[in-house]
């Protein structure tokens, strides 16, 4: 045989081998697929259904943050949440006083889910200064446990910010906010709330 036709011969060899190992390289992935991207997703349209309806609400909030302070003050009110426009994303009011009646808060959340993404953004909303709390925290639910996050500026610093959903029941529920300075090797909470019916 010739060099040229041994030349042929070995290229053929190759095509035929990069053809097959491509088929069955192929086969094995759609068998054993672990890109996440495309295994089913979860639709979690609905994980704040539990919360639509009036609660009483409890609340501790750590003033001094990120200070290894441990003094808390509690307030006790009301959170409503109604859904908006026949749609998942729903709209919360809240109001509680401190229980030496000197401190009062008031303020509303706006929850929205992205079905493209399959995850929830939540807003604090100043409906008296007319604002939107930016940047949102965003996540969602695995089982009956939220989170969400997002990175932001306090006292001068860049900290990660969580909101975790915890016990939730038709009857009660709890969120905690916690505050992270080490890119979120650890968190102090903040605020924990606690609802009820």
């Amino acid at each position: 045989m010739n060099k040229v036709n041994l030349m042929k011969s070995c290229m053929l060899a190759m095509r035929t081998l990069l053809v097959f190992g491509g088929i069955l390289s192929t086969l094995l992935s759609a068998q054993t697929s672990s890109d996440p991207a495309n295994l089913p997703q979860r639709d979690g349209s609905h994980d704040f259904d539990f919360l639509i309806g009036d609660w009483k609400a409890h609340v501790r909030r750590l003033p001094d943050r990120l200070n290894n302070s441990n003094v808390w003050v509690e307030y006790d009110g009301f959170s409503n949440h109604k859904k908006l426009l026949d749609s998942n994303s729903n709209f919360e009011e809240f109001e509680v006083t401190s229980t030496d009646k000197k401190l009062h808060i008031k303020a509303q959340t706006l929850r929205l889910y992205n079905p493209t993404s399959r995850q929830w953004s939540i807003y604090l909303v100043d409906v008296n200064n007319g604002t939107l709390g930016l940047p949102p925290v965003v996540g969602g639910f695995t089982r009956n446990r939220g989170e969400f996050f997002d990175q932001e500026e306090y006292k001068g610093r860049a900290i990660l910010v969580r909101y975790m959903w915890l016990n939730i029941s038709p009857k009660s529920a709890r969120m905690e906010q916690s505050f992270s300075p080490d890119g979120g090797k650890t968190w102090e909470v903040n605020w924990i709330c606690e609802l009820s019916r």
